[in-house]
């Protein structure tokens, strides 16, 4: 009977560590731990972006939906999160001709 408490003790008390798995357009589920999230409250386009430095990938949800881009600059990431209008520097250098820009995965391999 003590080995039954103890391991409901061990259940009970253990740090609950739920995976985040979001779906990305054109691409599926995606799992977001090894990526670098924050939630973005100053911009009306974008509301979260979630980078992973190793594989150099993008997540932004945008208007509800996640999007991906693929090997982006950490130097670029820094433009976007300090640019004056997020959406504006988004449009013109990260999603220029609609994804199919200079980060659109179906130039690059994803991963």
């Amino acid at each position: 009977m003590t080995r039954i408490a103890f391991i409901l003790a061990l259940i009970f008390t253990a740090p609950w560590q739920e995976a985040e798995v979001v779906d990305v357009k054109d691409r599926g589920a995606v799992d977001l731990k090894p990526f670098n999230c924050q939630d973005i409250t100053r911009s009306s386009v974008i509301s979260r972006v979630c980078y992973d430095g190793a594989s150099r990938r993008m997540l932004v949800q945008r208007h509800a939906v996640y999007l991906q881009y693929c090997d982006l600059p950490t130097h670029t990431l820094d433009a976007f999160l300090n640019a004056p209008s997020m959406g504006r520097y988004f449009s013109t250098n990260i999603d220029a001709a609609g994804g199919n820009g200079p980060y659109g995965c179906s130039a690059h391999k994803t991963v």
